[in-house]
């Protein structure tokens, strides 16, 4: 019994990878947000690191921050993308009338997700290597491992809340697919550390399981975190964050329907 449900839960997610592949290959834009995109963002900022002449360690933290960035807005793309191109095509109401569930939907996206942030990641640390000569793996295996769960974890908390905010306020939420990224970028330590920051940023810093995934991994390349148990901290909050934001994209899209906002989304 337990096997079958299994197997249906499986199969029900994989129409949803398969769908977003089949979306994402016709689609030739994304593949300037998987190569051009990212490399143009990242060649800018080595470059200008380059030519300040910056040490080791601060090229590092740099190059961290950057390619952090790059793989999280990709990844989180794809969940947003989850309900986005049912919104483009007017066709929000036939998916969900279909016998799967919003899981479905959502887990199926961020394994696409996943792949192509990863790729993304691929892409950029032998760019690192090759140009910059910044290993990625120095921190080993572990340390690069659960850096990249953090940043997949991050990009999913972000794409739901886009899902949240789209189910709320209907078509005009969808800039926040592409803006809540870049405000990120202002408050977690992208290309700088929360420390120099006022301190009532430093307090939205704290709230952002981002800046402690970062934090985490600079300090292998030799930078003291700002704050205590940095990877304990930010995979507590960033799973807290994914279950109350599955609790209310649920309640969203139950008041979308109440209020006709469902209706208005498809044909």
């Amino acid at each position: 019994m337990f096997l079958s449900l299994l197997q249906n839960e499986m199969t029900k997610t994989r129409a949803f990878v398969f769908k977003n592949l089949i979306m994402t290959r016709r689609n030739v834009f994304t593949l300037f947000e998987i190569l051009f995109w990212p490399l143009v963002a990242f060649l800018s900022v080595g470059l200008l690191a380059e030519f300040a002449e910056l040490d080791p360690p601060m090229k590092a933290f740099i190059l961290v921050g950057v390619v952090s960035m790059s793989v999280v807005q990709v990844c989180q793309l794809d969940v947003s993308y989850a309900l986005l191109y049912d919104v483009w095509s007017k066709a929000v109401k036939h998916s969900l009338i279909a016998p799967v569930g919003l899981r479905h939907l959502l887990a199926g996206s961020l394994i696409v997700g996943v792949i192509r942030g990863g790729s993304v990641f691929l892409i950029l640390m032998g760019a690192s290597y090759l140009i910059f000569a910044f290993d990625f793996t120095a921190p080993g295996a572990l340390a690069l491992f659960l850096f990249l769960l953090g940043l997949f974890l991050s990009a999913a908390m972000v794409g739901l809340f886009v899902c949240i905010l789209v189910f709320t306020f209907g078509l005009r939420a969808e800039v926040a697919a592409w803006s809540l990224v870049s405000l990120m970028l202002l408050v977690c330590g992208i290309y700088y550390p929360v420390s120099i920051l006022p301190q009532w940023v430093v307090f939205l810093s704290e709230l952002i399981p981002l800046t402690y995934f970062l934090e985490y991994f600079r300090q292998f390349y030799g930078f003291e975190p700002t704050f205590p148990h940095v990877l304990a901290k930010g995979s507590l909050m960033v799973m807290i964050y994914l279950i109350l934001e599955l609790i209310f994209v649920k309640a969203a899209l139950r008041r979308a329907k109440r209020t006709g906002m469902l209706l208005k989304l498809s044909e």
